[in-house]
């Protein structure tokens, strides 16, 4: 396999959008935690930013490490993992050209990291959250995914979170 992925801008707009819509999702379960933190919610608004046209440089990574630091002043385990899907989306702006399948959770964290803030929520059920992801991806995004590798193993619950991300996602028709 070759060590390289074609990936052009517009393929990182279309992850990176991807990757937002899906911790959108998740940013109440934060919010309600921390009212007064804006740090994910900014990360998610420079993702779209990103997404829609805008630039990937030092603002974009300072807000999902921003996000990241939120993450861990969380008072839950569903905030908390909230705002790692808000870091995860702005972090998706950086997904990498290499064939490894580490880069996948450029591609599927936000998600996965959503659907587990959901679940914790909802005292253990991520199947409708991982069910409204994939419908929420793209043909664009389906098309870079099967560009990698399938997702590696670890990474305990997210871990399985984007390893069942990635398997329904490259099970889909293509079009």
């Amino acid at each position: 396999m070759s060590t390289a992925v074609d990936l052009s801008k517009d393929d990182l707009r279309a992850v990176t959008a991807f990757a937002a819509a899906c911790a959108e999702t998740a940013l109440g379960i934060f919010e309600a935690d921390r009212p007064d933190d804006p740090r994910p919610r900014d990360a998610i608004g420079a993702a779209w930013a990103f997404a829609r046209g805008g630039e990937r440089g030092k603002p974009l990574r300072d807000t999902a490490w921003a996000a990241l630091k939120a993450a861990k002043d969380a008072h839950t385990a569903p905030a908390r993992e909230a705002a790692r899907a808000a870091m995860a989306a702005a972090g998706a702006a950086y997904l990498h050209p290499l064939a490894k399948a580490t880069q996948v959770k450029h591609i599927l964290g936000a998600g996965a990291h959503a659907a587990r803030a959901a679940e914790l929520v909802a005292d253990g059920d991520a199947t409708d959250h991982i069910g409204r992801a994939v419908r929420r991806a793209t043909p664009v995004v389906v098309d870079v995914l099967r560009r990698f590798p399938a997702a590696p193993d670890g990474g305990g619950r997210v871990g399985e979170l984007i390893r069942v991300l990635d398997a329904d996602l490259r099970s889909l028709t293509r079009t």
